[in-house]
């Protein structure tokens, strides 16, 4: 992976569509430094690996905040069904929000006028076992971005492995947010036009629309591998991802945790963006968690985790995530 990460690394920073479906979902996977691909055993599958949903075993409701840079909100909410035959079926939204902001103009800062903006996707996801160590899985999801009274609407279609192998490790792949561009629309593109300054007498307010550039989506590819260590009451897991993104160089992940009394208390770190410059392309620095198992009856199970990922020049992030198993 790191050969690999190395040759295919090249300088493809720019601009794609809907680049809030490249936040990273779940506290436990933030903490882990983003290495989540063959590690996912939760409903944020649905984003990191949709492959996994089949290793679950009861229903499971997920809910996930982030409160990210510049006082955007960034939010998840999860639910899944284990279906006969090691299948599941899975239901996500993902949303991005922001306080209002001042409209302003060239010449007329204040304007005393408001407007909005937000990321909107829906998902679908199914999971199935093939073997007993090897399944498969498809996530698919309508993306929605706006600002002000300009939109644009596209789809996209995750795919996942996941691998058991006879060495002990496990093997993770997904390829995320495959599917066309997207092109912003609606009615603060409209605007009024001199179709030719050099004729007089014609209309100097006619209507123009003012036509924006398609995009690509945050097309990515994860290839993982992970491994869990027991020892009486204690578990360690390590994992590691090498990324490959449309919009950026390739960048390998890291992350480790430490389970204490049978998982009822767990620590977790990790680091992203380990191959690249760090002057020029690393805004992560390093990621902190902790997670919280408490059995409260037979019937169901609660799990509640934070991760602290801090950044260099963008102060912090904060993640939480809340999880119960019916």
């Amino acid at each position: 992976m790191l050969l690999l990460s190395q040759l295919l690394s090249v300088d493809k920073s720019g601009t794609t569509a809907a680049k809030f479906l490249s936040i990273n979902i779940g506290a436990r996977a933030v903490s882990m430094g983003g290495a989540f691909t063959s590690v996912t055993n939760d409903a944020s599958a649905m984003y990191w690996n949709p492959a996994a949903l089949s290793r679950l075993n009861k229903i499971q409701f997920y809910i996930n905040h982030s409160n990210w840079i510049a006082d955007i909100s960034h939010d998840y909410i999860g639910l899944v069904f284990p279906l006969r035959k090691s299948q599941a079926l899975g239901f996500s939204i993902t949303a991005t929000n922001m306080d209002e902001m001042e409209v302003t103009r060239y010449g007329d800062e204040n304007t005393g006028e408001t407007f909005k903006a937000g990321n909107y996707a829906l998902g679908v996801s199914y999971g199935l076992n093939l073997t007993d160590r090897f399944s498969i899985g498809f996530n698919g999801k309508l993306i929605r971005e706006n600002i002000a009274n300009t939109s644009a609407n596209g789809y996209a279609l995750d795919i996942g492995t996941l691998f058991d192998t006879p060495y002990g490790f496990r093997l993770g792949t997904s390829i995320t947010n495959f599917g066309p561009k997207m092109k912003m629309a609606g009615d603060d593109l409209l605007i009024l036009a001199d179709i030719d300054e050099n004729i007089e007498g014609n209309n100097e307010s006619s209507t123009g629309y003012l036509t924006t550039d398609k995009f690509d989506l945050p097309l990515s590819l994860r290839i993982g591998a992970s491994n869990t260590h027991v020892y009486n009451k204690l578990s360690f897991t390590w994992s590691v991802d090498t990324n490959h993104p449309n919009d950026n160089e390739s960048y390998i992940n890291a992350g480790l945790e430490l389970s204490i009394l049978n998982n009822l208390l767990v620590i977790r770190g990790g680091e992203r963006f380990l191959t690249l410059n760090k002057e020029a392309h690393r805004e992560p620095q390093f990621s902190l968690g902790i997670g919280i198992n408490p059995i409260l009856n037979t019937w169901y199970k609660i799990k509640i985790d934070y991760a602290y990922e801090a950044l260099k020049y963008l102060g912090g992030s904060n993640q939480f995530s809340f999880i119960i198993n019916f």
